[in-house]
Order: structure tokens, then sequence, then C-alpha cells
């Protein structure tokens, strides 16, 4: 049986932050739901988040996780105390090949891949995650005796001069069998510099013990970076970014800048997607074949079709697109909005819970909202749908065909009929017939005495 402890304590101080460290983010995702996802994918029979520091507020983000339990740490006295407090949770330990896992909220990117690899270098033994550092100022050093066998690891404040020469470092991350760790953590005493209890004592038990001690290193150097400031979130959040960019290149997306892309979420890219530089992708997108992404856009939770253009600074939101759609550049898409085949929106057009059928188009300055479009509709400049009554919302229907004057306003519920031209200027306040000609007549009138007003 697999536990997965994940210690999740810490106040982060050097956060400067009322927000808990290991609820800050990592490419729009809490540090603790990084670790929490990769460790799921290992199928483990529990889960154990370790919190002390804003213990509530961490709990309630994870309110709907019901794979996971979660113990308090209270005081905080160091890593073995954490553990310890999730030792009446932890399951099996009558099978030697049980074994707990112990990762960080605050080192979010360790790999599923890895994790699984230190599981498996455990073996008959136990195993901890270690990597060479040209500067292990401030690491635990990994102890080894002449056989090159993991004896100890000393915290950097406890030691010598000579083993601050060692390169090879404790990462924290362990993967211990059940039963025996139970009994180790019994063990811990706070006779240290820190007066704390030190996870890593375990490691000189499990020698006292003849328990063998294997080592087991990560794939990426940045998959044991922690965040202890600002600085290092800024930090590690480039370096997943730089991964993301590399993974979306390797499969064929090209970016024209990989330095200057942000996803936040999950984005899957078919066949010769481009995307310029400055982009955002939020949440889950899909884009197509053959989709052109301008710069500076932001998408978030869309579905793009084959052969979509979004041009530059254009917003999406939770809405779709079908094939050879063209959108922007300034457009917003704001949730609800689908657009089909050869749709066209162009800039500053702002469409708001509606669809578009083929190839119909607002090609600049519109709000279209709650509103059905039908084929071909073609939407001039300054046309909006007077949706909202100030308590309710209303829907406008326009239908195949139609063409909607510049500067016109239709004021739902109104449904213009197929094949009708509405002229510039009108307002409109029932429902059309098809074809012919709607307007609002007004007469033209000029006064030739009046005089524009003076500044006094």
């Amino acid at each position: 049986m697999l536990n997965v402890v994940i210690l999740a304590a810490g106040k982060g101080t050097r956060m400067q932050s009322d927000l808990p460290k290991v609820l800050h983010q990592i490419a729009g995702k809490s540090m603790l739901a990084h670790v929490v996802d990769s460790a799921r994918a290992l199928k483990p029979d529990a889960i154990i988040v370790v919190t002390g520091h804003g213990a509530e507020q961490v709990q309630a983000q994870f309110a709907e996780a019901t794979d996971l339990q979660f113990v308090l740490q209270k005081p905080q006295l160091g890593t073995g105390h954490a553990v310890q407090q999730a030792v009446s949770k932890l399951v099996g330990g009558e099978q030697a090949a049980d074994t707990t896992l112990i990762l960080y909220g605050d080192v979010p990117l360790v790999q599923t891949a890895t994790m699984q690899a230190l599981i498996e270098a455990r073996q008959d033994g136990m195993a901890v995650l270690t990597e060479f550092l040209t500067d292990p100022t401030g690491y635990g050093r990994i102890v080894r005796n002449e056989a090159n066998h993991i004896v100890r690891i000393v915290e950097h404040k406890d030691a010598t001069a000579q083993e601050h020469l060692i390169n090879e470092v404790n990462t924290g991350i362990i993967a211990a069998p059940t039963a025996q760790l139970k009994n180790w953590l019994a063990r811990l005493d706070n006779n240290n510099a820190q007066q704390e209890y030190y996870l890593t004592d375990i490691i000189g038990f499990s020698v006292a013990d003849g328990v063998a001690v294997h080592a087991a290193h990560p794939t990426h150097a940045w998959e044991t970076l922690g965040v202890n400031s600002r600085l290092q979130q800024a930090q590690l959040e480039r370096a997943w970014q730089g991964e993301l960019a590399r993974r979306l290149m390797e499969s064929g997306v090209t970016l024209a800048d990989p330095a200057r892309i942000d996803i936040r979420g999950q984005l899957q890219c078919g066949r010769d997607v481009f995307i310029d530089v400055g982009c955002v992708f939020e949440g889950q997108v899909v884009l197509g074949d053959g989709v052109h992404i301008g710069p500076h856009s932001v998408i978030k939770e869309a579905q793009l079709g084959a052969g979509t253009v979004v041009h530059a600074f254009s917003h999406i939101d939770q809405s779709q697109a079908a094939e050879r759609v063209s959108i922007g550049p300034f457009a917003r898409l704001r949730p609800g909005t689908q657009l089909g085949d050869q749709a066209h929106v162009g800039n500053f057009v702002e469409i708001k819970n509606s669809q578009f059928a083929q190839n119909a188009k607002a090609s600049h300055l519109s709000y279209i909202g709650d509103a059905t479009v039908g084929q071909r509709v073609n939407i001039g400049a300054g046309v909006i749908t007077c949706n909202y009554d100030g308590a309710n919302k209303f829907r406008t229907v326009i239908g195949d065909d139609a063409f909607i004057g510049s500067d016109s306003q239709l004021v739902a519920p109104v449904t213009i009929g197929k094949n009708t031209t509405v002229a510039a200027g009108t307002t409109v306040v029932r429902d059309t017939a098809e074809n012919g000609l709607v307007l609002s007549p007004k007469q033209q009138v000029q006064k030739t005495t009046w005089q524009r007003p003076q500044k006094n």
C-alpha cells in the first residue's frame, strides 16, 4: 500500500503575504495543487496533507477533494514533527512493500515519473531524492561511507567544514517503508542547533537498523526547487513556463518567442499552430490545426477550430469558434459566445452569450449580447443589442442574410426577419417581417441662426 504525506504547514514569512505559502500559484495553480495532482497519478491508497499556518484556508481550497485527509501541526517543531502528525492516518505497514512517500507543498514541480522512480529505488530499504549542486550552501549534505552507501544527512548549520564540501544534497523527499517509518519517527529528538525534530535523522536510524538507504535523482533540476520568496516564485514560474513551451514546440507548435508565453492550465494544440508573443492561456484551451494566435491575446476556457485566426490583443473567455473564423484585433468574446464557420468578428467588437451562424460578421465597434445571429448576417459599425432593462436580460434574433446598418439599436426582445435591411441609425423596437427595409424616419433640420456656445 502507498501513502503520500505532503508537508504544507509553513507560514512562508519571506513571502510577505497573508495567504499561506502553499496556496501561492505557479502557472495559475496553487503550489499545493501541483503536488496533489502529481501524487494522485500514483494512485496512492492515502494522501495526507499536514497543515499549520492558514490551515482553514488550505482546507477550504480543497473542500471538494474527497481523497485528501488533513492533519494539523501545532506548534511547528520541524519536518520530523510534521510527519509525526500524520502517523495515525497511514495505512498498511504489514507488508515489506508498503511505502510512505513524503513530499512538500512548497516544492511544487516534482513530476510523477520522479516520484515513481524514488518509490522503485526504495527496493528492500528506503530511498532519498538527492541532487548534485555547484553551490550546496544551505542544503543538508548526503554523507556516504567508503563503500559509497548513504549513512546520514547532516543539515548545513550542523555540518563540519569537511562536510560543507559535499555537493550531493538532500531534497527532503523520501520514500520509506511504512512500518519502520513509524518506529523511526517515534525515536526522533531535537538535540540539534535548531532544536527541531529533523526528518532527516531517520536516515541514521535506518542505517543503525540495517535498512539500506538508496538514492534517486530528479530528471530536471527545476523539479526540486522550493519557493520561499516572491523572487523564487517568479524564477520557478519562468522555469516551468519554459518547460511547457519546450513541450509545445516538441509537439509541433511554433512559438514566436518561447520566453514570452504563459500557460495557466492545459493547452492542447493541433498541427501547425502558431502562437505569437505575449499570449496567455488559462484553463482548458483547445486549438485546432492551423490556428494562428496573434500577439498579446488572452484565451481562457475556449475551443478554436481549424484555420481560425485570432488577431492581436483579443480576449476570449469560455467561448467556441468553428473553422476558419477571424477574430480581432481588439475583440472580446465573453462567456457563451459561439461562432460558426468563417464567421468574422472585427476590432472592438464585444460578444456575450450569443451564437453567430456560418459567414455572419460584425466587423467593428459593436456590442452583441444574448443574440442568435443567422447565416451571412452583416452587422455594421456601432450596432448595439439592447438586451438589459436594468433587471432582466432579453434575446435578439437576427434571421439569415439580414443587414444591420451602422449605429442601429436592436431593443430586445426582438426578431429581425430573414433578408431584412435595417437602415443606419434605426432603433428597432418591434419584430420585423422578412425582406424589405426597416428604418426610423427622422427629418433633418438645420437652424441657420444657431451659434455655438462660447467660453466665458
